[in-house]
Parts: structure tokens; C-alpha cells; sequence
């Protein structure tokens, strides 16, 4: 294997993926942003859930939203909050009532009219996630 190939492969195919994402995303993104921008306006949070990386991904976007994307930006912390953080709550509900059920379960607990999920699933068919959603 030719890593050097390998390494210039990975990184066009990922530039050409961001550039498909503006003529075919762009609409959507900017209606998530403006889902998302009403939610914290009416007092609500984001909850966010996923498995593995996308449990990562979850952690880091919460963390964008509490602390803050970039140094100059200036505003309050944003409410959101990862589900995939309580290990404790993750380990019992997986124990007592199945995996598949632990997000489900945040939500029922955490969760209000107005708030937003952001479900990550690489494959779409996580069962835990799609039964949270």
C-alpha cells in the first residue's frame, strides 16, 4: 500500500464531500441552524445521543455549544447536553431495561416540548438511536 497515495485519497475524497455538502446541504443546515437558534430562544436545549464515535461527536458538539466554537464569538453558554456522558446511566439502563432503551429513556427524563435531538447513527439503524428519536 502506498500510504502517501492513501493519505492524498482520503483527504480529496473529503474536500469533495464538503463541496457536494454546500449544493446539496446548504438548505438544510440553515434550517437546523434556525430550528436550533428558536429552541434557545424559547429557553429550550439540545440533547444529543450516538454510539461509539458518534457518542464522541455528541460530547464534542455539547461542548461547542456550552463553552463556545471560537474565541470570537461572544455569547452566553448554549443549555445542551450529551447523553452518552453518564456512564452510571448508561450501564444500569443497559443492564435493566436493554441498550436499546437507554436514550429513549434520557429523553422521557430530560427532554421537554421544544427541546432538540440530534440523533447520530452511522448506519441509521442503531436501535437505541432510532428508538430515542
Amino acid at each position: 500500500m502506498d500510504i502517501r497515495k492513501f493519505i492524498a485519497d482520503s483527504l480529496k475524497e473529503s474536500s469533495e464531500t464538503k463541496l457536494k455538502i454546500i449544493d446539496s446541504c446548504t438548505d438544510r443546515i440553515t434550517e437546523a441552524v434556525s430550528l436550533l437558534a428558536s429552541a434557545f430562544r424559547g429557553g429550550n436545549k439540545l440533547l444529543l445521543c450516538g454510539n461509539g464515535g458518534s457518542a464522541a461527536d455528541c460530547q464534542h458538539i455539547a461542548a461547542e455549544f456550552v463553552i463556545r466554537l471560537s474565541h470570537d464569538i461572544i455569547r452566553p453558554a448554549l443549555p445542551a447536553i450529551a447523553l452518552t456522558t453518564d456512564t452510571s446511566n448508561l450501564t444500569a439502563g443497559g443492564n435493566d431495561i436493554g441498550f436499546e432503551n437507554v436514550f429513549t429513556r434520557s429523553v422521557e427524563a430530560l427532554g421537554n416540548k421544544g427541546d432538540v435531538l440530534i440523533a447520530i447513527s452511522t448506519s441509521g439503524n442503531s436501535a437505541n438511536i432510532v428508538k430515542a428519536v
